[in-house]
């Protein structure tokens, strides 16, 4: 980062081929769309170019691009909030178009992803970076701007709040 900050063009190259799939995998988990995420993924690292003045040498990479990352997601949230597509007779569509292919445990995933929705995002954000990203808890602290004992108690809270999720859903494979 420090050598694309002093103007050389193949760091930035380095820099995007190490983390755009990362961060396009967290992005996909958090908006729940592979092509939000993709666009997402293509502002972050345009975010990063327009950012580089403010990036302070030695700093870690990573939670920095994760912040922008997360910053990106919340301002597309908060853009395009928009009511349920109805019928035509005004009633929720029973299906929904999916726009990336199922995974292998089409159900598992999507009870997953349910109940991930259903935290707050306070401790959505920890468990996304720290389960799916493989970020410690030093790091996510960085990117999310918080003590690292105030993100493990996110942390923590969102997990037993995910036990109690899909504990039925344990029940249901372990007859």
């Amino acid at each position: 980062m420090e050598r694309f900050c002093q103007g050389e063009a193949q760091a930035f190259d380095a820099l995007f081929q190490r983390y755009a799939r990362p961060v396009q995998g967290y992005l996909a988990r958090l908006t729940g769309s592979a092509a939000t995420a993709e666009d997402l993924t293509q502002l972050t690292f345009l975010s990063l170019v327009r950012a580089r003045g403010r990036y302070q040498p030695g700093a870690r990479v990573r939670p920095w691009l994760y912040a922008i990352a997360t910053n990106a997601a919340r301002d597309h949230a908060r853009r395009h909030r928009r009511p349920e597509d109805l019928t035509p007779e005004g009633e929720l569509p029973l299906t929904a178009v999916a726009d990336t292919p199922e995974p292998r445990d089409a159900g598992l995933e999507r009870a997953v992803q349910r109940a991930l929705a259903q935290l707050p995002e306070g401790q959505r954000l920890p468990i996304l970076m720290h389960r799916f990203e493989g970020m410690g808890f030093a790091e996510i602290a960085e990117a999310l701007g918080l003590t690292e004992s105030a993100v493990k108690v996110r942390a923590h809270r969102g997990y037993a709040r995910l036990r109690e999720l899909l504990a039925p859903l344990q029940q249901e494979t372990s007859r």
